[in-house]
């Protein structure tokens, strides 16, 4: 295969993932926020029935209509928002109300039908119907808005504001009540029979070749949010527990990758692990580990045995989860279990981690020596950077500790970097520069090299958990620098604009961001809590304040 051949199937490998990635996140944008919903509704559950730890039969009321008609309106509200703002959230809940009703009145004309004494169908809740008429609805009427756009006489415009939108939603909900719910109804009974196959056979582990890698290719909300929090919601409201909630968010697989690092690994890998253990397994941002994986890909083997084994256990002790965990944190599990299943959960985090870290341990003590003869030459190729520039530098200092325990992918990037550094290249290169990161990804990439940084975004997928992490170490760094009038905050890659001078993501996200806002600054980092890069921003805005005469100029100097 020629290099343009590889090159071509490299993209397009890449534009799957990203496209992947985009719609993932457009499911997560509708299901995050409304996370908390979902963890009162898992609470309510816990507390107030039958067998609840505090059965209460007027409160337990709630149950039914939250999760049949609260939770799949808010879903679809929130997705009508995203597309539509206000106008289409009213149109996408009024639409989705149709749906309910067309899929209840379906299951009810079915179960009239039955005989006597025959089980009859439950109610199919419908997030999905609500995941799918939700940004329907809203983009049916940003498209009729736009046809008599700057056509209604004035004095007009209320009028025909409020009744083409009350109009147009009643036209979805009819559509909803009598296309969608059927396809729905369908799609719910195909999922649930794969899933109940999947269970009775015993091969239910085995998602894991999937869900595992995909996780670490920041996939996971497209299956956690579009395919699993679904299915586990209808099967919660019926068995009062689900074990799909605990396919992608239980952090024993993660939690024995960092083990095998804090005690096998090298350099800063081994130094960051202990921490981000504890950030990974209470706090719930399994991004963390995510890096550890990625410069060694064979530990993926490790993750998938290890989400095998967790699975595995909660099938045995038949064990699940009240509502969705999320975020993945051993808190929060604890917090939805089912008070049946705390055995079985417990044991599936302990025996994940345990069968990760063996397996993970075992790779990279067959490769120790080759990271060890890694880091040794990027210690040279940085020792020789800084003899070049004549000083020292803390920025190239905690670049070699990075790159020394990146293992031979990233340690090839990284001593890439430092030797462009050296040769008198800026560590920031024009957008489209062909510059390869670790395992190919994108490495510090700006279109202005020279734009003034006022505002420093963080953007991960979701927006709420690692880059919120990251943003807080660089507050602290441009504070201890002494530098005012920067502002630093974290968003959804989804929600990016063009406000932003300097976007910071993770290295498989830089892409997406570059789409949203190609004139700014974009930093790729391995890992948000510790980056060398947060020096080499820091120590651009100071070279761009000291060229101005600004404030903060004399901070923090080298």
């Amino acid at each position: 295969m020629t290099d343009s051949a590889v090159a071509t199937d490299e993209s397009a490998k890449g534009g799957v993932r990203v496209a992947v990635q985009k719609f993932g996140t457009f499911l997560s944008g509708m299901i995050m926020p409304n996370i908390p919903a979902l963890v009162a509704w898992g609470l309510i559950t816990a507390f107030f029935i039958p067998d609840g730890w505090t059965p209460n039969e007027g409160l337990a009321s709630l149950v039914g209509p939250t999760i049949h008609y609260l939770l799949p309106l808010l879903i679809a509200n929130t997705g009508g928002r995203m597309v539509y703002k206000e106008r289409g959230g009213v149109v996408a809940t009024v639409a989705t109300m149709g749906v309910i009703a067309g899929s209840d009145f379906l299951i009810a004309q079915f179960n009239a039908t039955l005989p006597a004494g025959e089980n009859e169908l439950g109610q199919v809740h419908m997030f999905i119907g609500a995941m799918i008429m939700g940004p329907l609805a809203a983009w049916v009427m940003k498209q009729l808005d736009k046809l008599w756009d700057g056509k209604v006489k004035a004095g007009f415009e209320m009028l025909v504001n409020m009744f083409s939108a009350g109009i147009l939603a009643l036209i979805m909900a009819i559509f909803g009540f009598f296309i969608l719910a059927r396809i729905v109804n369908w799609i719910m009974d195909i999922l649930s029979l794969g899933v109940s196959w999947l269970i009775d056979t015993g091969w239910l582990p085995l998602v894991s070749v999937l869900i595992e890698p995909a996780k670490v290719f920041f996939l996971n909300n497209a299956i956690n949010h579009g395919v699993l929090t679904p299915l586990g919601t209808q099967m919660a409201a019926t068995d009062g527990k689900s074990i799909l909630f605990l396919l992608e968010a239980n952090p024993g697989p993660g939690l024995g990758i960092l083990l095998a690092f804090t005690f096998f690994g090298v350099g800063i890998a081994k130094a960051t692990a202990p921490g981000a253990i504890i950030i990974h397994f209470f706090g719930g941002i399994h991004e963390i580990y995510f890096p550890y994986v990625l410069m060694k890909p064979a530990l993926l083997i490790a993750v998938v045995l290890g989400g095998a084994t967790g699975v595995g256990t909660n099938m045995v002790f038949h064990a699940g989860l009240r509502a969705p965990a999320s975020p993945g944190s051993f808190i929060a599990i604890m917090a939805q279990t089912a008070s049946d299943s705390y055995l079985g959960v417990i044991l599936s985090v302990i025996l994940s981690a345990a069968v990760s870290f063996l397996v993970a341990a075992f790779i990279l003590r067959l490769s120790r020596k080759r990271d060890l003869e890694t880091e040794d030459a990027l210690a040279k190729a940085i020792a020789q950077t800084e003899a070049n520039k004549g000083k020292k530098s803390d920025a190239l200092s905690g670049l070699a500790a990075s790159g020394a325990s990146a293992g031979a992918g990233g340690t090839q990037a990284a001593a890439a970097t430092a030797s462009g550094t050296a040769a008198g290249a800026s560590p920031y290169a024009s957008t489209g520069e062909a510059s390869a990161g670790a395992g190919g990804a994108s490495t510090p990439a700006t279109a202005t090299p020279d734009r003034e940084i006022k505002k420093i975004v963080f953007a991960c997928d979701a927006g709420m958990g690692s880059s919120a992490m990251g943003a807080s170490v660089m507050r602290n760094k441009i504070k201890k620098a002494g530098f005012d009038g920067i502002e630093v905050t974290n968003l959804a890659i989804a929600n990016l604009d063009t406000s932003a001078d300097l976007i910071i993501t993770q290295k498989e996200l830089t892409s997406r961001a570059q789409m949203k806002n190609p004139d700014a600054i974009h930093v790729s980092v391995d890992n948000f809590m510790n980056s060398p890069r947060y020096d080499e921003v820091v120590e651009r805005i100071r070279e761009q304040r000291s060229a101005d005469g600004g404030a903060g100029s004399s901070a923090d100097s080298e």
